[in-house]
Parts: C-alpha cells; sequence; structure tokens
C-alpha cells in the first residue's frame, strides 16, 4: 500500500508521550521512518517504538537533553549513524514537539524557572533546527510546536506563554530563510489538550469545564487531534502552506 509518507524520514522531538507520542505513531502509520527522541524517559520511548514496530512500521530511538547543544550535536551524530545503517541519505520532516511547562505569574516566577523553559522550549528548537537543516532534504518539512497562549494573554503562564510567542517568530524567520529550499516551515497551536502536560488540571472540573467553554466545539481536544495536524503539514498536500500558525484548538477564543 502506497501511504502519504512512505519513503519518508521524519524526526520528532519529545515523542515519548502526549503530542509528540500521538505525531510518532501517527507519522509512522503514514509509512514513514521515524526518529523517537526523548530526554530522560528511555522506557515510555521504547513503548512507542514497540508500538510503531508491531504495527509494521519503523523507528528508532534518540536520546538528548535538548537544554544542552553539546547533547544535539551527539544526537545527530546517532543520527547519522542510524540512517547510514538503514540506507537512508536525507530526513524529509523535523517536528520539534519537545517543550516544557511552568505555571506562574509575574510575583512568583523564578529566574530558574524562566533559563529552563527558555532553554527548552526555544535554543533546544533553534538548535535542532540548526543541526537538522544540513541533512534536511530540499523540499522538507519543519513543524514546530507552538501554543494559543502564544498570542493570548496569560497571565497565570508568563513565561510560557513568551516561550511560544518566540517559537512563532522563529518559525517566521525560517520560513522565509528555507523558502529559496522549498522547505515549507509552520507552526502547530494547540489549545487545551488532554495529555499529561495539563494532567495537573484536569481533575479539577470547575476548570475543565471552563476550558471546554472557551472553544467553539465544547471540547478539550486530544493528543491525535494535534498529531493529524501535524501529519497534513509533512504531507504533499501541504507544500504550498509556509511561515503559518495553524490553530489546532477546537475554535478556542475565537
Amino acid at each position: 500500500m502506497n501511504l502519504p509518507l512512505s519513503g519518508k524520514t521524519a524526526i520528532v522531538t519529545g515523542a515519548s508521550r502526549g503530542i509528540g507520542r500521538a505525531t510518532a505513531l501517527q507519522l509512522a502509520r503514514a509509512g514513514a521512518l521515524v526518529a523517537v527522541h526523548f530526554g530522560s524517559n528511555g522506557d515510555a520511548a521504547a513503548q512507542v517504538l514497540r508500538e510503531i514496530e508491531d504495527a509494521g512500521g519503523h523507528a528508532f530511538l534518540l536520546q538528548a537533553d535538548l537544554t544542552s547543544t553539546h547533547e544535539i550535536a551527539a544526537m545527530f551524530e546517532s543520527l547519522d549513524k542510524e540512517l547510514v545503517r538503514r540506507g537512508v541519505d536525507k530526513v524529509d520532516i523535523l517536528v520539534n514537539n519537545a517543550g516544557i511547562a511552568i505555571i506562574g505569574g509575574i510575583e512568583t516566577v523564578q529566574e530558574a524557572d524562566f533559563d529552563r523553559l527558555f532553554a527548552t522550549n526555544v535554543k533546544g528548537l533553534l538548535f535542532v533546527t540548526q543541526h537538522a537543516l544540513p541533512r534536511l532534504r530540499d523540499g522538507g518539512r519543519i513543524i514546530n510546536m507552538s501554543s494559543m497562549v502564544g498570542h493570548t494573554a496569560s497571565p497565570g503562564s508568563i513565561v510560557y506563554g513568551a516561550t511560544k510567542a518566540a517559537v512563532d517568530s522563529i518559525t517566521l524567520s525560517l520560513a522565509q530563510a528555507l523558502g529559496p529550499r522549498k522547505i515549507a516551515v509552520n507552526a502547530v497551536a494547540p489549545g487545551a489538550t488532554d495529555t499529561d502536560f495539563i494532567a495537573f488540571l484536569m481533575d479539577d472540573e470547575a476548570i475543565v469545564s471552563g476550558l471546554r467553554s472557551m472553544t467553539a466545539m465544547g471540547e478539550i481536544g486530544k493528543a491525535e487531534d494535534i498529531a493529524s495536524v501535524v501529519a497534513m503539514l509533512a504531507s504533499n498536500v501541504a507544500g504550498w502552506i509556509t511561515g503559518e500558525r495553524i490553530r489546532a484548538s477546537g475554535g478556542m477564543h475565537l
């Protein structure tokens, strides 16, 4: 069967859980060879690998702390070896999904939290992309994970929102810079999505009800909803879309 991403190779950062996990599984089902990156949860990443392989797909693991440029460089050296071993010469799709959230307003935010958020969500994304570019095929795809809070007021997560606004700015600049190589660069901005990312909120029915009421569809999203948008942007049907921030939120804050 000729699947939409047959013959393609994808890197998904932060693929051991949540949206990254769902994305890795969906890209593999579409026929891509998937590099499943994880930071520290090797057991969860290995489970993602098993699920892909049990379904007849192909994948391998990559590990790195993305706040460290040294570890990013080492990860790409490992990637090169894995690609050679499989007879693959280039990467086609980069999904910069890895990220963290730390809640805090202006009165309580700590310098250490600020540094950790920007190191993971912005610095990591930027330098992963830098290392990926020589390996990325012309006509490839870069999809960055943004957030609705990057462009809406979110006083309770002020620094996290700032990191996602930075991701959107980087997306625009990359789209312009990589246009001559026909590499499409876009961001996906999820709304509230039921993953362990917001698990600490999901036990509070009042908060859950409030989140639902913010969306036109009256629901909280699922990881698979976001992964489907990423898979669309990774495919040939989205070749004329670049420099965009796609809101995948069920109509949040319309």
